[in-house]
């Protein structure tokens, strides 16, 4: 039996796995063809021919079709998250103020070349509930409402939820009219709907 007392070392932390180039390159390929083309019009064939990648090698990074797609909305959570985020953060450190100025980053994604609306909302459109990729889109709403829930409470909101509720749903037809119509009225007209809705909620 061992008579030593010295303690062991404590192991090394293992850093992370990085992804792979090839897994990058799959996603990217696959981020621009999705939103450009729809999920269900584009194969897999088609990603693995514009990635340049092996089939052995697609599939050892993403098993089946509905993994690419839940990885691709993940990217589109990354973006459009960080988006809302610095939109808010811009308007000053008043969570009332927070609650309007996100809405400038509606401006910006509708006026971005290539824009066919939300990536989340086109996904869900082409998807059945209960699905992982349904549910990834569902839980993107649920974590931008609780975000903006988060700030009604801070601004001092009668029925903060009820506020998040109204927001968020103007933000989603912000997203639609810009694929709808175009219009480019439409994100000052939601942001002006935003602050009259947060002014009345504080009143």
């Amino acid at each position: 039996m061992p008579t030593s007392t010295t303690p062991a070392e404590p192991a090394a932390p293992v850093a992370p796995a990085r992804p792979s180039a090839a897994r990058d390159r799959i996603l990217e390929t696959a981020f621009a063809l999705f939103y450009a083309r729809g999920i269900r019009a584009v194969g897999v064939d088609l990603i693995i021919a514009e990635s340049g990648v092996a089939k052995a090698t697609f599939y050892k990074h993403f098993p089946a079709k509905d993994d690419l797609v839940v990885a691709y909305l993940d990217k589109v959570d990354g973006i459009w998250s960080g988006q809302l985020h610095a939109a808010a953060e811009a308007a000053g450190a008043a969570p009332a103020d927070q609650l309007v100025g996100l809405f400038d980053a509606l401006q910006s994604a509708c006026r971005r070349e290539g824009y066919r609306g939300c990536g989340f909302i086109n996904a869900a459109a082409e998807s059945q509930p209960g699905t992982p990729v349904h549910d990834r889109t569902v839980a993107h709403k649920a974590s931008v409402l609780a975000w903006v829930q988060e700030l009604a409470e801070r601004a001092g909101a009668r029925d903060a939820r009820a506020l998040a509720r109204s927001l968020t749903l103007l933000l989603d037809g912000g997203l639609a009219s810009g694929t709808l119509d175009a219009a480019p009225e439409a994100p000052a007209v939601a942001k002006d709907t935003a602050r009259a809705l947060v002014t009345a909620a504080l009143a």
